[in-house]
């Protein structure tokens, strides 16, 4: 009977999650229901996956609307009417048009109108018309042949108690107040479960209707097998061709990577093929080898990373650059037998290539089998609030206080309890659909078989709905990810080939691992602007563990994560590391199989391997284990089942039971913040790439960098790094700079993109011009040939971008300004010719500018001092009692020393209060790290950019000095003059 209802996947609308409606059904006696969400199908699936579980009936259907006007439900009578719905959703999302008022003829579906929306005799045999109880009275009078296209319509869209919950949506959607909500914005009061009893007694007098409603429904099915892989099956067109052409493209790898001799590599090639083949994961390689080669041919760089690099196969494929055998990583981890989830590569791209690989994919496979992977937004605890706090009209600063404060507003109004009421009811609610960060799904069916397809602003089909769905219907979706580490190591190569004639590779990374002066580079954590390693907390890591080496690297990429250091971990692999002689195995297993990591599980390979080793599990069981113990498996029962194997085959060993007990709680604790190894050997490579350019060729390295707009820092930092490498780096100029930065030798140039307010069209045509029609030779000619206005003259004076006229900055805004008058802006216009004629420059006298106001300037219009450094403007010569290098030098020692600020790190202790981290750098552009515990912090608060001078007692652990500041403040600077 329930033909029309609504999940919260009505976004803003309905209320009701999917197993909200199951619960309902159950209670109000219900076997058989059409899940009709308006303009989407994301919810169908998981709808029926959990009816199937609840011995229910679940059907597909749609409601299709214009903004609030309903205009017809659809009903799919099989998977193809379901199909056909998602067809004509997704044709009006591509081409933005509204729906129709009555569909066109859909294969395979039923319409059902709302009453009034269309006449009886105008319907077509599949068409029917919704009667809602409110409304059955008025066709008491109709004719016997229009009661046959006459159905019960009793919609669901919230429990009773939701519907100022459902109002509140509404006025978020509308983006109104609470009071401003129109009747047609909101569903009517009873869009609510009416036990099936009491429907049928609504509509005894109608026997006609529920016999249609009953017949109608009789009419639908809907199926879908959950078991079944759903991506593209075959990349050649047959599995045979598959396995053959795969065979042959590792085989070609493997001789490349290792050799013809490696029997152990051989072997294990040989056994990851048949498990691939197995499981019909052929077509799945050969598609991503197929992305990465069309990468490659295009001279992308790319990085092949997550738990896809624990393939031997991907490595031979080029797909990873991370040697699977030579780490010991497990294949299982990726693919086995008894992995329910579908595995996933991870590739990244530049930041600036990922859009091409995004076309190359769309073009590459069939038009309707590919789009974007969907994502939910959720309310959040804070949008809830502010959301809610507009809805009801409160004033900005009213709704600052109850986001900050909200436990301090209950009781205090009407309106506050009202809103914190349903607080809690509304967190994680989908709020919009959007895209996942990196996704692709390539299917072997058109993708409208399983929902609408979405057209954001990116201009690419997307799915309705997310990750999860999509893994429990059986899709691997591809990851393409971008990140601007790649970027920098590319753009080097580029760099170094254009400013010194040297063609570099980073594609043979293993050689970079043995390199003596890369070591020295990681041993000092001399890695700002490297790849995944230049962040404080990375480099004070590296420090500690006086990091030379990649498997050190590799770990510490690791051990770097939260989990790991509020455990205690991070501090006790330290130790470990530099004292290997005193650690202790709870088993000899754990030395076998744990001496690389000193017998901590640092990798979730780790948990596998010591469930595999000392637990007797196989390798397919010990990653379902530590999928399990990681919160990633749905089944307890089989979490049971396998700890019950662990147990019994420790038993059967004659292991001690509290030594078994002891290594399960330690595997339990591990995999929970544990990491993919084979994802942080990737990291490691990538790092390693970028340190092999910072090490040799640090100043294009950093030009790089700067034009890929940087990693954790700000570009601040980077000039500053290129400073230190021996650049000389120049403020923006009209006739040597690019859009970008640029090197010629020793000499850096900035971009115009660096100048915060200059419109990218001129900072675009500057250059552009330049290289068409030659050197500019004044400011009149410059503005002519690019047509700068008055306010970007200013921006481009200001900060010496002209200075090649060898006029003085004041000197050239005077001319600006008396050039670009109103009636010198008329002449412009009129034309070139009558434009030349203004060419008699007034006599000014010298006005001089001091430094104090260029530094001012570049820091107003570049957000800091190129031509000098902030230490410059400091009103005192004080650069501290000790400069950051010498630290170590004072351990334990109370001193002073002044700091450029770079940036801070807000963490909470265990009590609650605030703390934080700071990095500065001193005046030999050194950096130093700072803790500012909370009493301190209360006292003499963090205030951003700015020089500090700063007291503190000098700590050290592991050999890595930093700051407990006991004062702080920020220093005075000289006054520009310009403001006296």
């Amino acid at each position: 009977m329930l033909l029309n209802v609504h999940s919260y996947y009505s976004l803003r609308y309905g209320t009701l999650s999917l197993d909200d409606l199951i619960q309902g059904m159950m209670h109000h006696g219900y076997d058989t229901a059409v899940l009709t969400d308006i303009n989407t199908t994301t919810g169908s699936l998981d709808f029926l996956r959990k009816a199937r579980a609840a011995g229910l009936t679940a059907l597909a259907g749609m409601e299709f609307r214009n903004g609030d006007a309903l205009l017809y439900i659809g009903i799919a009578r099989s998977n193809d009417g379901f199909r056909a719905l998602n067809e004509f959703r997704t044709r009006h999302n591509r081409d933005g048009r509204p729906l129709p008022t009555r569909p066109p003829e859909l294969g395979d579906t039923l319409v059902v109108y709302p009453y009034g929306a269309v006449p009886p005799a105008d319907l077509r045999d599949n068409e029917y018309i919704g009667i809602r109880p409110p409304e059955r009275n008025r066709i008491r009078m109709e004719p016997a042949a229009h009661l046959e296209r006459y159905v019960i319509l009793a919609p669901v869209t919230f429990a009773p108690p939701d519907y100022r919950l459902h109002r509140q949506l509404r006025a978020i959607d509308h983006n109104l107040l609470y009071s401003q909500l129109e009747p047609q914005m909101v569903a009517p009061e009873d869009e609510v479960f009416i036990p099936r009893a009491q429907l049928m007694a609504l509509y005894r007098d109608f026997p006609q209707l529920i016999r249609n409603t009953n017949r109608l429904l009789g009419q639908c099915s809907f199926e879908f097998d959950f078991r079944t892989m759903k991506n593209k099956q075959t990349f050649t067109g047959n599995r045979y061709n598959d396995r053959q052409l795969l065979n042959k493209y590792t085989n070609d790898g493997l001789a490349r990577r290792y050799g013809k001799n490696d029997r152990e590599a051989h072997a294990r090639v040989a056994r990851e093929l048949e498990i691939i083949e197995q499981l019909n994961f052929s077509s799945y390689f050969l598609i991503t080898d197929d992305i990465c080669r069309y990468a490659r041919g295009r001279d992308f760089h790319y990085v092949g990373r997550g738990s896809g690099a624990n393939s031997a196969v991907a490595y031979c494929l080029g797909i990873t650059d991370v040697d699977p055998i030579a780490l010991h990583l497990p294949f299982e981890r990726f693919l086995n037998p008894k992995r329910q989830s579908p595995p996933d590569f991870d590739i990244d791209f530049s930041w600036n290539e990922r859009d091409e690989m995004y076309d190359y994919i769309f073009n590459r496979y069939q038009s309707g089998h590919t789009a974007l992977m969907g994502a939910m937004g959720t309310f959040r605890s804070r949008s809830i609030l502010r959301e809610l706090g507009k809805v009801y009209g409160l004033p900005k600063g009213d709704i600052d206080r109850l986001v900050n404060e909200p436990e301090h507003l209950l009781n205090k109004n009407e309106v506050t309890n009202t809103i914190l009421s349903v607080y809690n009811r509304m967190a994680d609610f989908p709020n919009q659909r959007t895209i996942h960060a990196s996704g692709v799904l390539i299917s072997e069916l058109p993708l409208t078989h399983y929902s609408a397809l979405d057209y954001p602003p990116k201009g690419l089909p997307t799915m309705q709905f997310d990750m999860y769905v999509a893994e429990d219907i059986g899709f691997e979706k591809f990851d393409i990810l971008s990140q601007r580490g790649i970027g920098h190591i590319k753009d080097c190569r580029e760099i170094v080939r254009q400013n010194t004639g040297q063609v570099i590779d980073t594609n043979r990374p293993k050689r970079f691992f043995t390199d003596p002066q890369i070591a020295t580079q990681l041993k000092s954590a001399n890695t700002i602007g490297c790849f995944y390693i230049e962040s404080p907390a990375m480099r004070q890591l590296l420090t500690k563990l006086r990091c030379d080496d990649y498997l050190t690297l590799v770990a510490a990429s690791s051990i770097i994560r939260p989990g790991v250091a509020s455990s205690g971990m991070m501090a006790e692999y330290i130790r470990r590391h530099h004292d290997p002689a005193t650690v202790t195995y709870p088993h000899p297993v754990f030395r076998e199989q744990l001496e690389e990591t000193y017998g901590v599980m640092v990798y979730q390979e780790d948990v596998m391997k010591i469930a595999n080793a000392y637990g007797g599990l196989d390798m397919a069981d010990a990653d379902v284990l530590r999928r399990m113990m990681s919160g990633k498996y749905r089944s307890k029962d089989h979490l049971i089942e396998i700890e019950d194997k662990f147990f019994s085959n420790c038993r059967a060993r004659g292991y001690d039971e509290q030594v078994s007990r002891e290594i399960w709680r330690q595997m339990e604790s591990f995999a929970g913040y544990s990491f993919n190894k084979a994802h942080s050997a990737s990291f490691a490579v990538e790092s390693y790439q970028s340190l092999y350019l910072k090490t040799y060729f640090p100043r294009e390295f950093m030009v790089a960098v700067l034009n890929n707009y940087g990693g954790f820092y700000n570009r601040k930092v980077y000039v500053n790094e290129a400073k230190r490498a021996g650049a000389k780096v120049h403020l923006p100029c009209v006739n040597r700079s690019g859009y970008q930065a640029t090197i010629c030798g020793s000499d850096i140039h900035l971009g115009f993109d660096c100048l915060l307010n200059l419109e990218e069209r001129l900072a675009r045509t500057i250059p552009e011009e330049r290289q068409r029609n030659g050197e500019y030779t004044g400011l009149e000619h410059f503005t002519r040939r690019t047509g700068a206005t008055l306010e970007q003259l200013v921006i481009l004076i200001r900060t010496g971008a002209l200075r090649f006229t060898g006029t003085g900055k004041k000197e050239l805004l005077w001319e600006a300004h008396l050039l670009l008058s109103s009636d010198k802006r008329a002449a412009r216009a009129a034309g070139p010719a009558l434009f030349e004629s203004f060419s008699t420059k007034p006599v000014l006298p010298p006005l001089e500018t001091s430094p104090v106001e260029d530094h001012y300037d570049e820091m107003e219009l570049i957000g800091f001092a190129v031509s000098g450094s902030l230490f410059d403007l400091a009103r005192s010569d004080y650069r501290g009692d000790v400069m950051a290098a010498d630290l170590m030098q004072h351990e334990g020692k109370t001193v002073r020393m002044v700091g450029d600020f770079v940036a801070e790190k807000t963490v909470r202790t265990k009590r609650g209060d605030f703390m934080k981290f700071g990095t500065f750098f001193d005046a030999e552009g050194v950096f130093f790290d700072t803790v500012h515990f909370p009493q301190t912090l209360q006292r003499y608060a963090l205030r951003g950019a700015g020089l500090y001078l700063i007291e503190g007692k000098v700590v050290a652990e592991f050999g890595c000095p930093s700051l407990e500041v006991t004062r702080c403040g920020r220093m005075p600077l000289k006054s520009d003059p310009r403001s006296e």
